[in-house]
């Protein structure tokens, strides 16, 4: 006999006021894993330092991590499991997407910049804390899943333009699915990973220079 299931709801947009946001402003919400920090190189020295290879065959996570000597990845579950451990332990020996930093600051004089990260909820602090490490602590949210829901939550408080950042083909169709009008782009920071990741033209901008990034952000929401 089938057991139905009740879907877990969308996870609910916080107040942005709460966060310091100033409603006037236009918003930038910025993802971090290949956007702001170089997640795949530090996740591969954590890996190497449990005996375990990351190879950057494809645009992939778990199925690029082997043992030494194996043409099998690993299995799904228990690369997971060194994903969590990961942002527990390890999320700080990552470095920084190259004029990332910069970019943000810049942007921040004359707009609202917001992380949306889909880190697990154990490595916020972790989290938190390399943000603020590298010149990076803007308000942190945490979301699970799609982000297009709650980018629209966060979008819908502010009175005037707003931009989309991410490496997830997935994530801006999902933005642009339920925030239309927001002006989304695709970055890809490790150029390991450039070839690789699938892009959209048609549907979202695709720029992995951040200076280059900047200028369009400014041009798409401080006009």
């Amino acid at each position: 006999m089938a057991v139905s299931t009740i879907p877990s709801p969308p996870p609910r947009a916080p107040v942005l006021a709460d966060l310091g946001v100033d409603a006037a402003r236009p918003l930038v919400l910025v993802d971090v894993d290949e956007v702001l920090g170089l997640f795949m190189q530090g996740f591969g020295r954590f890996l190497e330092g449990r005996g375990l290879e990351f190879r950057v065959d494809r645009f992939a996570l778990f199925q690029n991590i082997y043992r030494p000597g194996e043409d099998q990845h690993l299995a799904i579950e228990e690369g997971k499991t060194h994903f969590d451990d990961f942002f527990r332990l390890g999320c700080g020996d990552m470095e920084p997407a190259p004029g990332g930093v910069e970019a943000l600051r810049a942007l921040s004089r004359r707009a609202n910049v917001v992380i949306l990260t889909n880190a697990p909820g154990a490595g916020r602090l972790a989290r938190a804390r390399w943000l603020g490490r590298h010149g990076l602590d803007y308000p942190l949210v945490l979301n699970s899943g799609p982000k297009g829901p709650i980018a629209a939550g966060l979008t819908a408080q502010v009175g005037g333009p707003a931009a989309f950042v991410d490496d997830l083909i997935s994530n801006l169709d999902s933005v642009a699915e339920r925030a239309p009008a927001v002006s989304r782009f695709q970055m890809v920071a490790d150029p390991r990973l450039q070839p690789l990741a699938p892009a959209a033209p048609d549907r979202h901008r695709r720029i992995d220079d951040w200076g280059e990034l900047r200028e369009a952000i400014e041009a798409a929401v401080l006009r």
